[in-house]
């Protein structure tokens, strides 16, 4: 019987846990060392390997052949799950991998997939003969190795995963498949536009863009994503009325990418350009960022913060960062007309804004009643499906 081949899985960080199930199992029989081995076409590749490894000349990462081992046996009925006295076993006494390992006993089972294939086994082995090994040594091992079987396939299942969101985010790159839809700014006392926010689109895509820049942070390819992003809002940026800012999101990952800078310095000598900076990109290195910005700022670009009052972060980055202007996150606008709390809140970044000089912007303004408690309160520029929804510009 030939085992059905299976991916090795990548080492993730929850090795440990797969480590302790081992030493679980070799410590319940009283074997010398236990492994995990995944099995390819014709070989098994020992992923975990736990106990006096040296003394039976194992070691994690080895190969082994399937075709002399006692696991395809085990598999094909030729031996029982648990072998004792391997030595004065006929079947297994003259195997090579008896005397290379020093094999005296032996309990196996295998580990499968959610389809019952056999992907690779559990094995506990030991120099001696292991006289005290019987029926419920072969009940532990195959109960340790069902949850190695379902530890395997989460595994890979996230690695498919991964691939699939990695394949979405090259797919767009290479199709270059992103559009800019641009959001009006306004005076909310007039309701005159005085700038705009420009927000990827990916045309035939099922998930949204918020989706697809996790995918793209999540396989090492946010900055790629976020560089094409901004390309396609500057090529955008010439079919607006000309003089009224545009603002472009960016993480801060994307801020330290040279490439991104000379994009907005070359931008920004047509069009007027804010650089908004999320709340929810973690900024791990604050004087890194703020050299970034420098030649930005020399270059009339101002700074955003956005989602302000969504949380600490954006509380920090408002006072480290020093931004033109800053967003009232839509969690605290949505119902402020009704709410004293986040009344209060937005008076008290009204009066923090009139402090630093920053520009107070309101963002996810939906309904008159909103609009007129924000205005009674100081905050006279609005963002939302009030004034006009996300919208790609005619060419």
């Amino acid at each position: 019987m030939t085992a059905a081949p299976a991916a090795r899985p990548t080492p993730t960080e929850d090795g440990d846990w797969v480590h302790r199930l081992l030493d679980l199992a070799r410590d319940r029989l009283g074997m010398d060392i236990a492994w995990l081995s995944v099995f390819t076409e014709d070989r098994q590749e020992l992923t975990r390997a736990t106990g006096d490894l040296a003394s039976m000349h194992v070691a994690e990462g080895m190969s082994l052949p399937l075709e002399e081992s006692f696991c395809v046996r085990v598999l094909s009925g030729q031996l029982p799950p648990v072998v004792t006295a391997a030595d004065r076993n006929p079947v297994t006494r003259d195997l090579p991998v008896t005397r290379r390992l020093g094999i005296g006993s032996y309990v196996g089972a295998p580990v499968r997939a959610p389809d019952r294939r056999p992907v690779g086994m559990l094995c506990c082995l030991s120099r001696d003969p292991g006289e005290q090994l019987d029926g419920s040594s072969v009940r532990t091992v195959e109960l340790l190795a069902e949850l190695l079987g379902d530890h395997l396939a989460a595994e890979q299942l996230a690695e498919r995963e991964l691939a699939a969101r990695r394949a979405r985010v090259l797919d767009v790159l290479h199709r270059r498949t992103v559009t800019t839809a641009v959001q009006p700014v306004v005076d909310m006392r007039t309701g005159e536009v005085v700038a705009h926010e420009a927000l990827s689109r990916f045309p035939g895509r099922e998930q949204g863009p918020a989706t697809l820049f996790s995918d793209a942070a999540a396989v090492g390819l946010g900055v790629e994503l976020e560089i094409l992003a901004v390309r396609t809002a500057l090529e955008t940026a010439v079919r607006l009325p000309r003089g009224l800012p545009l603002a472009v999101n960016l993480s801060p990952q994307a801020l330290l990418a040279p490439e991104v800078g000379e994009l907005l310095v070359l931008g920004a000598a047509g069009t007027a350009l804010t650089v908004e900076v999320t709340e929810h990109s973690p900024i791990e290195d604050y004087p890194a960022v703020l050299a970034a910005l420098e030649p930005l700022r020399r270059a009339g670009i101002r700074l955003g913060v956005d989602d302000a009052g969504a949380g600490y972060a954006s509380l920090r980055h408002i006072l480290r960062l020093r931004p033109d202007t800053i967003k009232l996150d839509i969690a605290l606008v949505s119902g402020v007309d009704t709410d004293p709390a986040r009344q209060a809140m937005t008076a008290a970044l009204v009066a923090f804004a009139g402090e630093t000089g920053a520009a107070l912007v309101a963002e996810g303004v939906e309904t008159p009643g909103e609009r007129d408690a924000l205005l009674a309160r100081g905050v006279r520029l609005g963002q939302g499906h009030l004034f006009g929804r996300p919208a790609v510009p005619p060419a």
